[in-house]
C-alpha cells in the first residue's frame, strides 16, 4: 500500500512477433507516395530535357572477315591450312584496330587534325594526341554475334563523316596486315638467305678437305661411295683362313679330349675304350689271340697242373700277347699324343696369321677414319643446305601468293539517316525505372532512418506496453462534435480497455502523459472524459498543467481560479470547479501559478485533494505536463491509481517514448497501456482496420437517411483546436 494506491506488479507483455508483411511495404510507399513522385518526376523531367537537348549522334559499321595469316594455297610439301576459332586472338585484334599505330594513319588520311580543329573553333590544328584520343572514344570494335566478323562502328554528329572514318579505319587496318605481312616474309626470306649462304661456304670449305683426304690415304671411289674401309686382305682368303682355324680348333679339341679321356682308364678299361674310339687292326688281332690263348690256359688247368709243359708253354705264349697287346695301347696314345701337338701347332699358326690380317684391317681402318668422319660431316651440311634451299622456295612461293582473304570487307559503312543517339524512347523508360526506383529506394531509406513510432507491433516491441487506443487525425472536442461524431468511437474503445484494464473497480484516478510537447495529451485526456461522462460517469477532470493550461480553452471557460488556489488554500473545492455543457462532466482549471509556487503538486494538500475527488467522482482525469520536460507528470504518475502514455505518430524517436515509459516506473505509477494519436486512416490501411470501421459505419446510416451532416457550429465560431502537448 502507497499513497492509499495497492501495487502490484505488471504481468509481463509479450510483444507480438514482427514480420514485414507486402502490406507493409506499401504502407510504406503510401506514406511516403509525396518523396517518390516528387523523386519521380524529377528524375523523369530531368532525363526527358536531357534526351530532346542532347545532340544527335550518327553510326555507321563496317563489317570485316579478319582471319589468321594463311596462304590461299597449300605450302610445297604442307598440307592444307586450317586455323580455329581463337579468342584471344579476336581480342588482340580489337585492340589493335583502336591502337596508335592505325588510327593515327587514319588521321593522318582523312586530315583530322585540321577538319576537328575547326569543327572545336580551335586555332590551328588539332593535336594528333588529342584527335586520337576523340577518335578513339567515338569508334568501337565489336564481334558480330555467333561468327568471326568484326564490326567497326564509328560515331559522329555527321552521319557522312561517321561513314568515311568507319571505312577508312578497315582500309588501314587491311593495308597494315598485308603490309606487315610482306615485310615478315620478305625478313624471313633475307634471314634464310644469309644463312643458306654461310652453310654453303661450310659445305664447299669441308668438301676439300674430304676430297684431300682422300688422295692422302688412297680411298677408291667404291669406298667413297659405300662409306667404309676396304680389307688390305683378299676377303676370300680370309675367310679360308678363318674356316681352316675353325676345323683345327675343332678337330685339336676332339683329339686332345680323346686322349685326356684314355689316359685316365686302366688297361683293361683302355683295352675296350681304344677298340670303340680308334679302331686299330693289329690290336683287334692280338686281344683276338690273347682271349683264345687265355681260354686255352684255363681248359689245360683243368686238365693238367701248372708245371705241365702245355701249360708252362701256353703261359709263355700269353704272356708274350700280353706284352705286345700293351704295347701296341701304349703305342696309340702316344700316337694321340703326338697328333694332339701337331694340331695344336697347326692350330696357333692359323690364328696366328688370322689375327696379323685382321690387325693390319684394323690400323688401315683407323688410319682412314677421319676420312670417312669428315665426308659424314659434309653430307650433314649437305642435308641443312638442301633444307635451307626448300624454305627459301616456300617463302618466295608463299610472298608471291596473293592473300586478300586474310582482311576481307564484307559490308561498307554507309551514312546513316537515323540518328543512333539519343535513344529517345529507351532514354526515357530508364528515366521512368529509375525515377521510381530511387524514389522508391529513397522513401525506404528515409523509413529506415526514421525511428518514430510507426505501427503498434513498434509500440508494443520496443515498450513492451499494449496499445489501449488509436486516435485519428483532425480530433476536436467530442462536447461540439455530439456523442454520434466518427471520432467518438475511438474514444469509446479506449475506454472499453480502460476498463478492462482496470486491476481494481477502486482505482478511478487517471492521468494522462507523454514524452514529449504536442503528442495530443490534453486532448486525448479530455475526449475520454467527455465519453466517460456521456456514458452517465460523473467525470471530473482537473488541468494540471500548471505551466501551459489548454483545457480551459476547449471548454471555452475562465482561468482566472482553479487547482492552484485550492492548493494554496484561496479558495474551496468547491469554488474551483466548474460545471460544463454535460451534467456529468465537471471541470476544474489549473488557475494562475505564482512563480514562487512551482512544487505545489508535491504538497500534502494535492494528496488531499486527489483522495477528496475520488470519493466524490466516479472518474478523475488529471491533465499533465510532458513527462521528459519537468517534474510535475512524474508527481501526478506517483499518486494517481493509472497512467495512460499518449504516443503520437511519428513525431519522436523510439528512444524518447522508452525513456518517458521509464519514468513513469521509475516513480511507481501504475501504466495501463499506451495510445497512438494522430494517426491517418487514409494512409495506413493497418490503423483502419484496427479502429476505423466505423466510419463506414456512420458513412453508411447517414447515406441510409439520405441525411447531410450538420454543422455543429459555423466555421467562424468554431474553435480552432491545436493539439499542444
Amino acid at each position: 500500500m502507497e499513497n492509499g494506491k495497492t501495487t502490484t506488479a505488471a504481468p509481463a507483455f509479450n510483444a507480438p512477433e514482427v514480420k514485414l508483411h507486402f502490406l507493409d511495404y506499401w504502407r510504406i510507399i503510401r506514406i511516403r507516395k509525396t518523396v517518390i513522385l516528387a523523386v519521380f518526376l524529377l528524375v523523369t523531367i530531368t532525363t526527358t530535357v536531357v534526351t530532346f537537348v542532347w545532340p544527335k549522334t550518327y553510326a555507321s559499321t563496317v563489317r570485316m572477315k579478319v582471319e589468321k595469316d594463311a596462304p590461299d594455297v597449300a605450302l610445297l610439301g604442307d598440307r592444307a591450312y586450317s586455323s580455329g576459332y581463337d579468342p584471344y586472338w579476336v581480342q588482340t585484334e580489337f585492340e589493335t584496330i583502336q591502337s596508335k599505330s592505325i588510327l593515327y594513319q587514319v588521321i593522318t588520311n582523312l586530315g583530322l587534325n585540321k577538319k576537328w580543329a575547326e569543327k572545336f573553333k580551335q586555332e590551328g590544328d588539332l593535336r594528333t594526341e588529342d584527335a586520337y584520343a576523340v577518335l578513339k572514344d567515338s569508334v568501337y570494335v565489336n564481334q558480330a554475334h555467333n561468327t568471326s566478323l568484326i564490326e567497326i562502328s564509328a560515331y559522329s554528329d555527321d552521319p557522312q563523316e561517321a561513314s568515311v572514318i568507319a571505312n577508312a579505319i578497315a582500309e588501314v587496318y587491311r593495308d597494315s596486315r598485308l603490309n606487315q605481312r610482306r615485310q615478315a616474309s620478305t625478313r624471313g626470306i633475307d634471314t634464310l638467305q644469309k644463312e643458306w649462304d654461310g652453310q654453303d661456304k661450310q659445305v664447299k670449305e669441308k668438301q676439300a678437305q674430304v676430297d684431300q683426304m682422300k688422295n692422302e690415304f688412297g680411298i677408291s671411289d667404291w669406298e667413297a661411295q659405300y662409306g667404309f674401309s676396304m680389307s688390305t686382305v683378299e676377303p676370300e682368303t680370309l675367310r679360308k683362313l678363318e674356316g681352316l682355324r675353325i676345323e683345327a680348333q675343332a678337330e685339336y679339341a676332339s683329339i686332345n679330349t680323346l686322349y685326356m679321356e684314355l689316359n685316365k682308364l686302366s688297361r683293361p678299361e683302355l683295352k675296350k675304350a681304344v677298340l670303340i674310339a680308334t679302331p686299330d687292326v693289329p690290336l683287334a688281332s692280338l686281344i683276338d689271340r690273347q682271349a683264345d690263348a687265355e681260354q686255352k690256359l684255363a681248359n689245360l688247368s683243368e686238365i693238367y697242373s701248372l708245371e705241365h709243359p702245355e701249360v708252362l708253354s701256353l703261359r709263355k705264349t700269353l704272356d708274350t700277347i700280353n706284352r705286345q697287346v700293351n704295347d701296341r695301347l701304349d703305342g696309340i696314345l702316344e700316337g694321340l699324343k703326338t697328333r694332339t701337338l701337331t694340331l695344336k701347332a697347326k692350330l696357333d699358326e692359323l690364328s696366328s696369321e688370322v689375327k696379323r690380317a685382321k690387325d693390319v684391317d684394323i690400323a688401315a681402318a683407323i688410319k682412314r677414319r677421319p676420312y670417312f668422319q669428315a665426308k659424314r660431316d659434309l653430307e650433314s651440311l649437305q642435308l641443312v643446305r638442301e633444307r635451307l634451299t626448300m624454305r627459301i622456295i616456300q617463302e618466295k612461293v608463299d610472298a608471291a601468293i596473293p592473300r586478300a582473304g586474310i582482311v576481307e570487307v564484307i559490308d561498307l559503312a554507309e551514312p546513316d539517316v537515323k540518328p543512333v543517339r539519343p535513344r529517345k524512347v529507351l532514354n526515357i523508360g530508364l528515366g521512368i525505372i529509375v525515377g521510381l526506383a530511387i524514389g522508391i529506394g529513397l522513401a525506404f531509406f528515409i523509413e529506415y532512418l526514421d525511428t518514430s513510432v510507426k505501427t503498434i507491433d513498434d509500440v508494443e516491441r520496443a515498450l513492451q506496453a499494449p496499445v489501449l487506443g488509436v486516435i485519428p487525425q483532425n480530433v476536436g472536442s467530442l462536447i461540439e462534435e455530439g456523442p454520434d461524431s466518427p471520432h467518438a468511437e475511438a474514444y469509446r474503445v479506449l475506454r472499453t480497455n480502460i476498463l478492462f484494464s482496470q486491476k481494481d473497480t477502486k482505482y478511478n484516478t487517471l492521468t494522462v502523459v507523454s514524452g514529449g510537447a504536442g503528442e495530443g495529451k490534453s486532448t486525448t485526456t479530455f475526449n475520454l472524459a467527455t465519453v466517460f461522462a456521456q456514458n452517465g460517469q460523473r467525470v471530473l477532470v482537473v488541468d494540471s498543467d500548471l505551466r501551459r493550461p489548454s483545457l480551459h480553452k476547449l471548454l471555452k471557460v475562465s482561468n482566472s481560479i482553479g487547482l492552484t488556489n485550492y492548493l494554496l488554500k484561496q479558495n474551496t473545492l468547491e469554488e474551483v470547479i466548474q460545471t460544463t455543457s454535460l451534467p456529468t462532466f465537471d471541470f476544474m482549471p489549473s488557475g494562475k501559478l505564482p512563480s514562487s509556487s512551482m512544487g505545489v503538486l508535491s504538497s500534502g494538500q494535492m494528496k488531499a485533494l486527489i483522495q477528496d475527488v475520488k470519493r466524490r467522482y466516479d472518474w478523475v482525469f488529471f491533465d499533465s505536463p510532458p513527462i521528459m520536460g519537468v517534474s510535475d507528470a512524474s508527481i501526478l504518475a506517483s499518486e494517481v491509481d493509472m497512467v495512460l502514455q499518449v504516443i503520437q505518430y511519428r513525431r519522436y524517436p523510439q528512444p524518447m517514448t522508452i525513456r518517458a515509459k521509464q519514468m513513469i516506473e521509475k516513480v511507481g505509477g501504475n501504466l495501463l497501456g499506451i495510445v497512438l494519436n494522430n494517426i491517418s486512416m487514409a494512409s495506413d490501411e493497418s490503423y483502419y482496420y484496427y479502429s476505423g470501421y466505423y466510419y463506414d459505419y456512420y458513412s453508411k446510416q447517414d447515406d441510409d437517411a439520405d441525411i447531410k451532416p450538420k454543422r455543429v457550429a459555423k466555421a467562424e465560431d468554431k474553435l480552432e483546436i491545436k493539439q499542444k502537448y
